[in-house]
């Protein structure tokens, strides 16, 4: 189940970057579960990567090669990801099995091992099945392609109880040069990132400093990945990855900087809204605007308070126009000294709330009616300020209870 219809786009190439995919059985027979990505010499990346204090071996083992890297022939050069098994709550054995899955395409693609950053996605407490995945490292690695269809493959190679396949791009124009983004992630469930996304890669052939490049996968994660939500669960394994090839124009100067960054910013969303149209049993997509606020943090934690409730989630999977539900959450915000007669909120078009109550205006038809569309937009103003902030997340279904609960069957 998902929200909407999503078709993946065709991806044009990205100069220098290819990828592989192969079927390697890691869970499920028959099925793309198992991609590799190569970057060129001299390619920067930056990494952002969950904050769980359990995080998975590939985490542990990903984040210490990115910081061994320089430039030139000691860059990382491949990414390598497996679905069906997360390799987290493994202790050493899972640091290990990360290690020697690095170790194993370092020797087929003659590089060493720690220019192979690892990434994995799955159920959490279970040994990697190494010897399907080593043995499917050589079908991906011969597969390596820069074609539209080898980064669809990709796409579908990374999900797990995803629907469908999450891929966008972009194209500017940089002094005459044609400059490209791409991105593919995945995300159905356990969706609340602490940094980033559940897994997601973004490349572009633009050349950049890896300074500019750090800073702005954080922009961009702020207002994106680390705006949405699902279950308010933060996974083991969340990571999203960064890439210029460097193989394209030069981004220097303000003004080109900012429109690339709007570029990227508006793959990084497209990604990110994706995750949560896909999010596990959803038939809502809802948008939290909280405006007025004092700080972007509270803006931030009102949002998450109403995105996060199972009784505000419920409601909005049975249409229900149960306002109160809304008005309560707001309410137990961790904001200190709120105003409530200060504040109003809007579904859609319709004011539920204001003067510290329902709003005079509101019906029950008119709330109903707004709760029955498949995209719904909560607007709160707190009138305690200038700043907002905007959040995704989904309704609460008993299709999520059943997906769940049938997990590992």
């Amino acid at each position: 189940m998902a929200v909407g219809v999503a078709k993946f786009p065709s991806m044009p190439e990205i100069a220098g970057l290819r990828l592989g995919i192969a079927q390697a059985g890691i869970k499920t027979p028959d099925r793309r579960d198992l991609v590799v990505i190569e970057v060129p010499q001299g390619a920067s990346l930056a990494g952002v990567f969950t904050l769980n204090a359990f995080c998975a071996a590939p985490v542990t083992v990903a984040k210490q090669h990115l910081a061994e890297q320089g430039s030139g022939v000691d860059s990382a050069r491949y990414l390598v990801i497996n679905t069906g098994n997360a390799n987290a709550g493994t202790g050493q054995q899972g640091i290990e099995d990360a290690q020697a899955t690095c170790r194993e395409l370092a020797q087929l693609a003659g590089v060493k091992a720690n220019a192979v950053l690892p990434f994995s996605t799955g159920v959490i407490g279970e040994l990697l099945p190494m010897s399907r995945l080593l043995a499917g490292l050589p079908e991906a690695f011969s597969s390596l392609s820069q074609s539209a269809e080898a980064w669809s493959a990709a796409g579908e190679g990374i999900l797990t109880t995803d629907t469908r396949a999450k891929g966008a791009t972009r194209t500017l124009d940089v002094n005459g040069a044609t400059v490209t983004i791409n991105g593919i992630a995945k995300g159905s469930g356990m969706i609340k990132p602490n940094m980033a996304t559940m897994l997601g890669f973004v490349a572009t052939d633009a050349n950049l400093a890896p300074e500019v490049l750090e800073s702005l996968l954080r922009e961009s994660v702020a207002t994106s990945f680390n705006c949405i939500s699902v279950d308010g669960d933060t996974s083991t394994n969340d990571a999203c990855l960064l890439i210029s090839t460097n193989q394209g124009a030069r981004i220097e100067g303000q003004e080109a900087l900012a429109r690339f960054g709007a570029a990227l910013d508006d793959v990084m969303i497209e990604l990110a809204q994706a995750i949560v149209r896909d999010g596990e049993g959803a038939t809502k997509f809802v948008t939290l605007d909280v405006e007025q606020a004092s700080s972007r943090q509270e803006a931030l934690d009102v949002a998450f308070t109403v995105a996060h409730s199972p009784l505000v989630k419920t409601a909005l999977a049975a249409s229900d126009a149960n306002w109160g539900r809304i008005l309560a959450a707001v309410g137990r915000a961790p904001v200190d000294n709120f105003d409530v007669a200060a504040i109003t909120i809007d579904i859609g078009d319709v004011r539920i709330v204001e003067h510290g109550g329902r709003a005079a205006s509101y019906t029950e038809a008119a709330g109903s009616a707004v709760m029955a569309d498949d995209n719904i937009t909560i607007r709160i103003s707190l009138g305690r300020g200038a700043d907002a902030a905007r959040v995704w997340t989904t309704d609460l279904t008993r299709e999520y209870v059943a997906i769940n609960a049938d997990y590992r069957s």
